[in-house]
């Protein structure tokens, strides 16, 4: 029985990226003899990404309004929950994440092994050069810290956006999904309870174009607020 597989491709104003971003994964389809399929989120965009998601047939879903990148996210898994999905990876549209490790990322999933699988580059094996700035890599190692005191479990890369989850947690995350913070919190949720979260090396690129979703100024404002979040599921959800 074959497996079917979701790109969740979340966009907000990609203009500069998302094309090439999709290329990339229908060129490794062809090379590889893949089916991965694709939907993009266009999250609102105020550049020409709707234009160049028309002109070149890409599937995706167009939001009227910019929910987020937990909104959007959420959006491509009520996708594939509607479309009968085993598995859905969320995939960056600025060209970060590389298509030739989704193989690495599924695989703890198709073998039963993890409920979701993060594309990590702290863990040992990445090669990854690109590990964001010196400020979020310690906001990063303080939010893992956090993580691990509440739910025993270390996870280094909670921020990382390439992550692949089964049909049970896409059934979940299509009606509950963290619209802020989303990576670190739902990580946290199913950690609390007693879902299996792994973590496989990647090497991830630097974005050649637009704005991350995270600002610099915000940085320290997004460390705080992840804490306190993270502490209210550790004494709600502790079950």
């Amino acid at each position: 029985m074959s497996i079917k597989i979701l790109l969740i491709i979340p966009a907000y104003n990609e203009e500069l990226n998302i094309l090439k971003t999709y290329k990339s994964i229908i060129d490794y389809n062809s090379q590889h003899d893949s089916n991965y399929d694709v939907i993009v989120i266009n999250d609102g965009s105020r550049d020409h990404t709707e234009e160049i998601l028309v002109e070149n047939n890409i599937p995706h879903i167009k939001l009227i309004h910019n929910l987020g990148i937990g909104g959007a996210v959420q959006t491509g898994y009520k996708y594939a929950l509607l479309h009968n999905y085993d598995i859905a990876i969320q995939f960056d549209g600025d060209g970060q994440h590389d298509v030739n490790y989704i193989q690495s990322i599924i695989s703890p999933i198709i073998h039963n092994k993890a409920d979701m699988v993060i594309g990590s580059r702290f863990v040992e094996g990445s090669t990854s050069e690109f590990k964001s700035t010196r400020a979020r890599q310690m906001g990063i190692k303080v939010i893992s810290c956090f993580i691990n005191l509440l739910t025993k479990k270390k996870i280094y890369d909670v921020t990382s956006g390439f992550r692949a989850i089964n049909r049970s947690l896409i059934t979940q995350f299509a009606m509950d999904y963290p619209l802020e913070y989303p990576e670190p919190i739902s990580t946290t949720t199913i950690l609390k309870q007693g879902k299996t979260v792994d973590e496989v090396p990647v090497k991830m690129k630097e974005r050649l174009g637009g704005v991350s979703s995270i600002r610099s100024w915000k940085n320290v404002y997004y460390m705080i607020n992840v804490l306190l979040s993270i502490l209210i599921i550790g004494t709600r959800r502790g079950e």
